[in-house]
């Protein structure tokens, strides 16, 4: 590439990002200088997937954290059991440039680095930026790098739910990121409810999106927590929409809506979830939930952390959410009230159809090697170590992934690639060997995860969360009933971001989102969602629409 161009492409990304909002220390610039020297790799250059660096690298990276970590005592996040094992055991020092708190903080953090092009050598991006980074030429193919370098069990564990997560990341036949792969099936939402306080208002376990409702209602207006005070909230729901917790995922799915994904329609060609007629029928019910004052009616401007301190205290019980979210934030509500009850319930639907949970590729961020790095493969070994130490030969998972004491210490790792599987087996083993009387042989992710359980049924408190996912009547098992029913409903669109998706979409998003909170707060009438539809159409919805199927055509 010509230096003008690559001044150009510096320019675009810079402008895009701003518009949107949203390795050897010595590096030499003749060191795999272009994307078609990196393929020049083999195991043997530096022993095995496994092999240490000596003398020892360093691998420059930037990082975000977030609220539910709780690492052991003396650890920090740039000093820990992960960051020990990369130096000592992969001659890899990780040194992080920065660091900031997941969310906004983090977001503009990295989206001045990317507009700057002044990146880490390895970097964590999304598939938009992935492609904003290879236009700009600033990263590297690392197609033979993966090939030379992956552990066999590494490229099991990444090509476990299916090409999709290598799909998103390959422009123009060439592989530009590893896919940091994570689960889709536990994306899945449930209800979450308070089940002592159903019980103390003669309320049923939700059956149909009428009786969620119901409990909404309920829990505002009740003074289910007996204080005689009207504090309580109905509905939980965050400012962000979609999040993991308290996010309206869920709620959608009950009216047979799937925002944000791509579905097929009844011609077989894919059409955009968030335009389509069901969206408007449950914006309407949360427009009407808000007026009748179920849902906090600050929730515009409260991200997930400040949400969750209504039922951390007593004053929320009900919301819609991933698998986890008996950990953080239900597990502070038992802490403090050993009397508070909560259960996972299957999303359910507003008519006699069966409610399907949504659920998109797990891996929604790719590591990228920048240009001129020395040794681009460090990043394949990090992952080869992440996935042998939790998973392999040598694993020590209670070491590793999680200690007694310590929550997220898995997080502390840059790469933190996962079996997609790995919860729901750790489940089935589980209640096999307790049904079996067996568990005295688990091993693994199934023995730490059980002696959490176990710990809780001998009067633990503190491991009730755990309980709650993987006991008996724990999530799992209505996960494992999702799977075995074929309930998920799939996001069809896996591909790397279209030419019109990487200019445009982030600002439709932007649209959608502030529209739906208008809607849902009563600023903007139900009928705004029509308007919607045809503006997200007219400022880019209807190319990317075309572009998608002109995708979806090439791979059938």
């Amino acid at each position: 590439m010509s230096k003008g161009l690559k001044v150009f492409f510096m320019i675009l990304l810079a402008f895009s990002l701003i518009m949107t909002g949203c390795s050897d220390s010595s590096t030499s610039g003749d060191a795999n200088e272009g994307s078609e020297d990196s393929g020049d790799v083999s195991i043997a250059e530096n022993g095995d997937p496994l092999g240490k660096y000596d003398p020892v690298i360093e691998a420059t990276f930037v990082r975000s954290v977030d609220e539910t970590l709780k690492l052991l005592e003396g650890e920090t996040v740039k000093d820990n059991v992960w960051l020990d094992y990369y130096r000592d055991e992969l001659g890899i020092n990780v040194k992080y440039e920065w660091i900031a708190p997941v969310g906004d903080q983090f977001d503009q953090k990295m989206n001045v680095t990317l507009a700057s092009g002044d990146i880490p050598e390895f970097i964590n991006v999304t598939p938009t930026q992935l492609k904003q980074l290879v236009d700009a030429d600033m990263v590297m193919d690392l197609s033979k790098i993966y090939e030379g370098y992956a552990a066999p069990l590494t490229k099991e564990v990444l090509t476990a739910d299916g090409t999709g997560p290598f799909d998103a990341a390959t422009i123009d036949g060439k592989l530009f990121g590893l896919p940091n792969i994570d689960s889709s099936i536990d994306r899945a939402h449930f209800i979450w409810v308070r089940t002592d306080w159903l019980e103390k208002l003669g309320l049923p376990e939700p059956k149909t999106m009428d009786d969620v409702l119901k409990i909404s209602e309920a829990f505002a207006k009740q003074d289910p927590d007996s204080n005689g005070k009207n504090d309580t909230t109905g509905l939980a729901v965050t400012k962000d929409l979609w999040d993991g917790y308290a996010g309206l995922t869920g709620f959608f799915n009950g009216y047979h809506a799937y925002p944000n994904i791509w579905i097929k329609d009844d011609g077989g060609k894919l059409v955009y979830g968030s335009i389509q007629p069901e969206m408007k029928k449950a914006l309407k019910a949360l427009q009407d939930m808000f007026k009748d004052g179920q849902i906090d009616k600050e929730f515009g401007v409260k991200p997930g952390g400040k949400v969750a301190e209504d039922p951390a205290s007593g004053k929320n019980g009900l919301h819609f959410g991933q698998q986890w979210t008996s950990l953080w934030p239900l597990q502070s509500n038992r802490d403090q009230d050993s009397s508070a009850q909560w259960k996972a319930f299957p999303l359910v639907s507003v008519d006699n159809q069966p409610a399907r949970p949504q659920i998109t590729l797990g891996t929604t961020s790719w590591w990228a090697v920048k240009k001129g790095v020395k040794h681009p493969e460090a990043i394949v070994k990090m992952f080869n170590g992440f996935v042998e130490k939790n998973w392999g030969e040598t694993a020590e998972f209670d070491k590793y992934y999680l200690p007694e004491g310590a929550e997220g210490t898995w997080k502390m790792s840059p790469p933190t690639p996962s079996p997609p599987m790995k919860n729901l087996e750790a489940f089935l083993s589980i209640r096999e060997a307790v049904d079996n009387g067996t568990t005295d042989q688990l091993t693994g992710e199934a023995k730490v995860v059980y002696d959490r359980v176990k710990s809780h049924e001998d009067g633990d408190q503190t491991m009730w969360g755990w309980e709650r996912i993987y006991g008996a009547d724990g999530v799992f098992g209505i996960m494992k009933e999702y799977k075995d029913k074929d309930l998920f409903m799939r996001n069809e669109f896996n591909g790397a971001p279209t030419a019109t998706m990487t200019q445009k979409q982030a600002t439709l998003e932007q649209l959608q989102n502030e529209v739906f909170t208008k809607i849902i707060l009563g600023s903007a009438d139900i009928s705004t969602f029509d308007k919607f539809v045809k503006d997200w159409k007219a400022l880019g919805g209807e190319q990317i629409t075309k572009e998608v199927n002109g995708w979806y055509k090439s791979i059938k």
